[in-house]
């Protein structure tokens, strides 16, 4: 998978935008973690789910709505495809089958070839796995693309794993409160990244 191939391939999959050639790779969990599917019937029955504070409360609500960390993560692409009008996506949306590329092989490889990536863990994502896959990312090409990489973290989110990537490969952590507060965050991210492209340090990827 040579890297023209490779960015030609992610880019005509994805719909026009304004700056088709600046790929942003969005990693994050596409289901909400929600403790009714983890407890059994009995253990649920010893709680009362009202009776907890907030944060707790919500790991067992929205059970119709498991999908709320895609659509998250959706809203927040759709958000960036238009502001500031790069070519946001998703690992899904780049049809690779995974009998012929692994997913985590493929991950590596769209962060590799993305002008930015950007890791985002909400506090309702199941976001084990989501960091399972990012540290194989990190540990292939944080050398060469850590300043093209951020951890964007809901703030009620702790994670041994964020700590550890800071300290590691001095991985730019960032937190948010609202989406708003995230989308915000990235669209800061990415703009940097662009600048630095075009007037600063940063090689252009073609």
């Amino acid at each position: 998978m040579s890297g023209a191939i490779a960015r030609d391939l992610i880019a005509g999959q994805l719909g026009d935008v304004q700056y088709d050639r600046f790929l942003l790779y969005l990693m994050g969990p596409y289901k909400s973690f929600n403790l009714n599917y983890v407890l059994t019937e009995e253990e649920r029955r010893g709680i009362d789910v009202d009776e907890l504070p907030g944060p707790l409360r919500a790991l067992f609500q929205h059970r119709d709505e498991i999908d709320e960390a895609k659509a998250m993560l959706r809203r927040v692409q759709g958000a960036l495809r238009t502001d500031p009008g790069v070519n946001a996506f998703l690992a899904v949306d780049v049809n690779l089958d995974t009998d012929e590329v692994d997913a985590v092989t493929q991950s590596i490889e769209y962060a590799r070839r993305a002008n930015a990536t950007v890791f985002v863990v909400p506090f309702l994502g199941h976001n084990f796995g989501v960091g399972e896959e990012a540290g194989s990312v990190l540990e292939t090409i944080a050398d060469t693309h850590g300043e093209r990489i951020v951890f964007v973290h809901e703030a009620a989110v702790t994670s041994e794993m964020i700590r550890s990537a800071r300290t590691r490969w001095d991985l730019r952590i960032e937190t948010y409160e609202t989406e708003a507060e995230l989308v915000d965050t990235v669209r800061r991210f990415v703009v940097t990244t662009m600048n630095r492209e075009q007037f600063g340090d940063l090689e252009r990827l073609e």
